[in-house]
Parts: C-alpha cells; structure tokens; sequence
C-alpha cells in the first residue's frame, strides 16, 4: 500500500499551519489515515536542528553549514515519519520540505540550485511529493502576519530582497512542474483560501484512491 504525500509550501505568514489542520479535518472525514508534520523538525532529533536553525544568534551561520543542517533533519524526519507512513498508506500532510530548500538556502541565501539537487537525490531517493500547495502572498502582507505573532525567528529577520528571492523561486518552480504544483492565493481571508482548498479536495482524493 502506498500514501500520499502533500506538502505546504510558502513564506511566512502564509498561514500554512492553519489550513494544514483545516485539510487534515476534511480528509479526516473521509476516513482517512492523516499524518501531520513539519519541516525543519518532525522527529525530536530533527526538531532539535530545527531549533539550531530557527534561533537567533551572534554566531554566523554560513548557508552551506544551513543547508546541511535542513537535510540532515531531512533524512531523520524521512526515516522516521514520512515513508512508514506512506508505507501504511497514510496521507501525510508536511509543512514545507525539499521545495523550501529551493527557495530559502537556493534563492535566498544563493546556494546553487545544482548543489540543493545533488542533497535531495541522496537523502530522498526517487521520493518526491505527490502535489505541493503554494501558499503565495505578498512579502508585506506576510511579514506584516508573521511580526503579529511575536518575536521573529532567524529567518524571519531577514530583509525584503530575502524574501522576494523566496517568493520568486517558489512562483518559477511551481510554474514550470504545473502537474505537481497549486498556488494558493493566501492573501485572501481564511475562509477564502480554505474555499480554494476544498475545489483541490477531489483531486487529493482521487490520488489517495489510485
């Protein structure tokens, strides 16, 4: 038996988490086996480098040493989580993974797009998403959302060309793979971009059937 594996892709303050529970309830209801995680993290090993990652420090992190720390979390989380439960035939519904790697050590920090793919190849394999939803909005509305919520984490902190690189690499990447990839227009009201996931919802139910 084989799952399906969905992942949540955009910038801050998307509001990725919050209708990654709203998907898991619709598909919950369907009877479904539904497996929430998250990427840096998913695993108590993996949510340790996650912490390495996130916190602000004085200490310089260079994007390779950034980028290694993200697959090493990667192959645990992978490990551990997400292909047993593709194995059991669970649905399982990741906030970010590889596509972010892309965006923010590939776009943002400028780490070539090559050296990301030579990573990915050698902790995932053939394992790629079955569909990834884009969460796009504008960098200002995001960073706006993601400064309400508290103190900003080591990501957060960074500057406007940051976060158009980001963006811009999400937008090139679902562009050109448009069979794996929706934008989410997230700068809409919740119950708005939770109506554009409920059109999405038949198609996720046909890939979880065959």
């Amino acid at each position: 038996m084989t799952g399906l594996f969905i992942t949540l892709e955009g910038p801050e303050g998307a509001g990725k988490s919050t209708n990654r529970e709203y998907l898991a309830e619709r598909l919950r209801a369907e009877g479904i086996d539904v497996v929430l995680t998250r990427e840096p993290g998913g695993t108590p090993l993996a949510e340790r480098i996650r912490e390495l990652l996130l916190t602000p420090s004085d200490d310089a992190m260079c994007a390779d040493t950034e980028l290694l720390l993200v697959f090493a979390a990667r192959a645990q989380h992978l490990a551990e989580v997400i292909r047993p439960a593709l194995a059991r035939g669970a649905v399982v519904l990741c906030d970010r993974f590889t596509d972010a790697s892309y965006a923010y050590q590939g776009g943002g920090r400028g780490v070539p797009h090559e050296r990301i793919a030579t990573l990915e190849t050698f902790v995932q394999g053939s394992l790629r998403p079955d569909l990834t939803l884009v969460f796009d909005l504008p960098i200002e509305v995001g960073m706006a959302r993601a400064s309400a919520r508290g103190r900003l984490d080591r990501f957060e902190q960074e500057g406007r060309t940051f976060f158009d690189a980001v963006r811009s690499t999400y937008l090139a990447r679902a562009a050109a793979e448009p069979g794996r990839y929706r934008l989410i227009d997230a700068a809409q009201t919740l119950e708005q971009v939770q109506g554009q996931l409920d059109v999405l919802l038949p198609q996720m139910l046909g890939l979880h059937r065959g």
